[in-house]
């Protein structure tokens, strides 16, 4: 291989506010637990951290191939961390291919570390290299570490006895190792993992000890890794934290609510990417009462909620945009029958299959308009992967107050993306009110409405008196009854819809960080949050009038939504979509004007590209 060139240094430690890293490698090579390592032992140490995990959409694509690359980013820092970075400080990359698709994000003049082992002749083809990176000089503008990282590991546990498929699967926690050393982390937490994870196998334990603490100790002699970093702890509010990603604070969620509410929790769900992390939580927690079942296909999952919300259960569906198509007719018979129920829509890639594993927020409108007939619904969507907690609450909060479905849009992005979260308790929580009647009166009829939210009461089956029939048929607006009077079913339309409408009262008024006025206010919505967070704080930095305002609550707006974007001279709303909240926002406030800046590459926005469209569209003014 080719010599780098670079001067012995002394080695010395460099304070740092924050560092991103990208971990790449084939699906098989361990990224993803390589990067979870990382960002644990950092957030146990106090960083500030988000993650970005990105893998390909097959169970095990083709070895080597330029699709098949897994990767692991983690953005840690002694500061405030909204997202998971946009240039790299440092890539490992465990073969041609992660190097190729991954080389363009690392910042000149920092830090690659590949494992020399892979850069063979039948991998280089397969990452479609014509000539060796490490050999042609096109890596010059960089810091290359070569490392025979295949060789060393298998050195390391060579008196082990272990098979070569077991000892190659532990080369990740060499290149740990270094990394370890590299940002002053210590190791503690990974082996007391190992010891956990590999108790009934502790020779699989021992194995990654020991590689893990090579590595480590091999970049200890390095001269070619000039400084040792050190990042702060970051100061954070006083509490208890834990790393979460958003498909977990989801479950979380729905199990406070539920707690809360003294109602049991039911989930019917099919297997779907990425949502299906939510349904493995959840089964986890029998113990709460949580009744999950994993149903033959979509449809099933969701009527069998509708099932669980009919017998008095708090009842929530979970899947992804195809499986959204799937259960709109079902969706328009608990709003048709006026029952609670939440369907959680992890948002990915499309159309059709389109692209599993990627994020993207293209299933806006789906959401809104996507059943047959007048079927208005609740539509919120959560932003961070530690608020999922608190939109999940409150997606079932509003179900169960307003007695009709509600949908909560997360997506790929915050769903396998993670943080540090404060661990709250249920006492922190507001109070979740439900519409069930327990005693029959005189004037009882099955739709009864309260005067302030419009919501049915709710009758429990098997409750002496209060017998009623529920179906898809249109419903008389008094008994429940079917009824095919015209007038009776415009009025049923109108009162649902109008139901909808009023959640307006029960919701927080949207708000603009940073300026309340002035040249450019920028809009987002869902799991953007983080990157047009960042963006608007770094101009302001600077003195720029610009102000955020996010949407949580999409179906009804926050009522203020108007006079929050009056107050600006220019309106700009960033989607991964082509445009979808803007197609909303043009039919309900047409008297303002939307720029539109949209990307739909399965990627979450870069903060660099943001803060020169932002800066040139004040320019404009």
């Amino acid at each position: 291989m080719a010599d780098n060139k670079m001067e012995p240094v002394q080695q010395v430690v460099e304070s740092l506010s924050a560092v991103v890293i990208r971990f790449v490698g084939d699906s098989g090579d361990g990224m993803q637990l390589t990067g979870t390592q990382f960002t644990d032992t950092s957030a146990m140490f106090g960083n500030d951290v988000a993650t970005f995990p990105n893998y390909p959409a097959e169970i095990r694509a083709p070895q080597g191939s330029l699709y098949g690359v897994s990767g692991f980013q983690v953005h840690i820092g002694s500061i405030e961390i909204s997202t998971p970075g946009d240039d790299l400080d440092l890539l490992v990359a465990m073969n041609p291919a992660g190097l190729k698709t991954n080389l363009h994000a690392v910042k000149a003049g920092h830090t690659i570390i590949v494992d020399i082992d892979a850069f063979t002749k039948k991998n280089l083809q397969k990452a479609e290299y014509e000539s060796n990176p490490l050999e042609d000089g096109s890596l010059e503008n960089y810091r290359v570490i070569e490392v025979a990282m295949t060789t060393m590991t298998k050195e390391a546990l060579k008196d082990l006895g272990l098979d070569n498929k077991s000892i190659t699967r532990s080369k990740n926690m060499f290149a740990l190792g270094m990394v370890y050393w590299m940002y002053n982390r210590e190791m503690t937490h990974t082996l007391n993992f190992f010891e956990q994870k590999f108790k009934y196998k502790p020779e699989i334990a021992e194995a990654n000890a020991k590689v893990l603490k090579a590595g480590f100790y091999y970049a200890e002699t390095l001269e070619l890794i000039p400084n040792a970093f050190k990042i702060a702890p970051s100061e954070m509010p006083k509490g208890t934290y834990r790393i979460i990603n958003g498909n977990t604070a989801t479950a979380w969620g729905f199990l406070a609510a539920a707690e809360k509410s003294g109602l049991e929790l039911f989930l019917g769900s099919y297997p779907i990417t990425p949502a299906t992390d939510i349904l493995h939580e959840l089964v986890k927690h029998k113990n709460f009462g949580v009744k999950a079942f994993q149903a033959e296909d979509e449809i099933a999952g969701v009527t069998s909620s509708i099932g669980a919300s009919f017998a008095g259960d708090l009842a929530i569906t979970t899947t992804s945009g195809p499986g959204l198509a799937l259960k709109g007719e079902a969706i328009g018979l608990a709003l048709m029958t006026e029952l609670p129920l939440v369907i959680v829509n992890v948002q990915r890639g499309g159309p059709s299959t389109g692209l599993p594993t990627k994020t993207e927020q293209s299933d806006l409108l789906q959401a809104m308009y996507g059943r047959n007939g007048e079927s208005p619904v609740i539509v919120i969507a959560a932003s961070t992967p530690s608020d999922c907690f608190d939109y999940a609450y409150i997606a079932a909060k509003l179900t169960l107050e307003h007695m009709t479905p509600v949908i909560l849009l997360t997506d790929g992005y915050i769903a396998n993306g993670s943080e540090p979260w404060r661990i709250k308790s249920i006492n922190e929580m507001p109070d979740i009110k439900t519409n069930v009647v327990t005693i029959k009166s005189e004037t009882w009829h099955p739709y009864d409405r309260d005067n302030e939210t419009l919501s049915r009461n709710w009758a429990i089956p098997g409750t002496p008196g209060l017998e009623h029939r529920v179906g898809g048929l249109e419903k008389d607006k008094i008994t429940g009854n079917v009824s095919y009077v015209p007038d009776n079913h415009e009025y049923m339309t109108n009162i649902r819809a109008e139901k909808v409408k009023r959640v307006e009262n029960y919701i927080p008024e949207l708000k603009s960080e940073y300026n309340e006025e002035g040249d450019l206010l920028v809009i987002g919505w869902g799991g953007t949050y983080g990157s047009l967070h960042s963006a608007v704080r770094s101009l302001d930095n600077e003195g720029y009038k610009i102000g955020h305002a996010h949407f949580y609550y999409l179906n009804p707006f926050p009522k203020n939504t108007a006079e929050v974007l009056s107050k600006f001279k220019k309106i700009v709303v960033c989607e991964l979509n082509k445009g979808q909240l803007t197609t909303v926002l043009k039919g309900r406030h047409p008297e303002f004007e939307y720029v539109q800046y949209n990307k739909v590459m399965g990627l979450p926005f870069s903060v660099t590209d943001l803060v020169e469209k932002f800066k040139n569209l004040i320019k404009e003014n």
